[in-house]
């Protein structure tokens, strides 16, 4: 069960926001929750949208919003399910790249995504691209979980919150050597380290509720 909406306003309107966007998410063919809370979008998971799916394998791309929820550990222990821990951090660069390949063909794979638009359009940029190809092609069933903070009024508003803030602060976290992680700002670098590889637009999901979205009303990832 998903807690009670919150009574406070700030909470209010982003509840607005988040209804309006769900609107628009549904009419682009993605399947839609809203949850009050990360806790709450874990129980969403687990209880109403998982045993529909009928799963045997599961995987992960990056997304700090995922292991906020406590979803990655309740999948991770899972012995029901294959599961392709791509975050298993004892494997080798090429031990970890061919599990990628392999978690393109999951039942269910799980991340986040960098921004929803008003319009209900996903923008992504990928440093791998395995994230971003999961979430087009490949995994039966794709769950996104979408903190309030990823909500941007259109395109371009997308585009400058990845590549000025969720980029920027991505790289901190991961001790990336790129000039970002040092000054905070987008150099469009060749650094190396470059996580800014792949864009993706995705304005509508074929088939249709094949993607699936958990909006919650807290503010998850970056």
């Amino acid at each position: 069960m998903t807690n009670p909406i919150k009574t406070n306003t700030i909470d209010t309107y982003w509840n607005l926001k988040l209804e309006a966007v769900k609107e628009n998410l549904e009419n682009n063919n993605f399947e839609v929750f809203i949850a009050q809370t990360a806790e709450a979008a874990k129980n969403i998971a687990v209880d109403q949208i998982i045993p529909g799916l009928d799963i045997k394998s599961v995987s992960w791309g990056g997304s700090m919003s995922f292991i906020r929820t406590g979803l990655f550990h309740a999948l991770k222990d899972n012995k029901d399910l294959e599961v392709l821990n791509t975050y298993d951090k004892s494997l080798s660069q090429a031990q970890m790249l061919e599990l990628r390949r392999k978690s393109l063909m999951v039942d269910l794979f799980v991340t986040g995504t960098n921004a929803i638009t008003e319009a209900g359009h996903l923008v992504n940029l990928d440093m791998v691209g395995n994230r971003v190809a999961a979430i087009m092609w490949g995994p039966k069933n794709v769950l996104l979980i979408v903190g309030r903070n990823k909500l941007c009024g259109d395109l371009e508003d997308a585009m400058f919150r990845i590549k000025n803030y969720a980029a920027p602060v991505n790289a901190m976290n991961l001790s990336k050597k790129t000039p970002c992680a040092k000054t905070g700002v987008c150099h469009d670098c060749a650094s190396p380290d470059r996580i800014c590889n792949y864009w993706t637009i995705t304005e509508k999901c074929f088939l249709k509720g094949r993607i699936k979205i958990i909006l919650v009303n807290e503010e998850l990832g970056f």
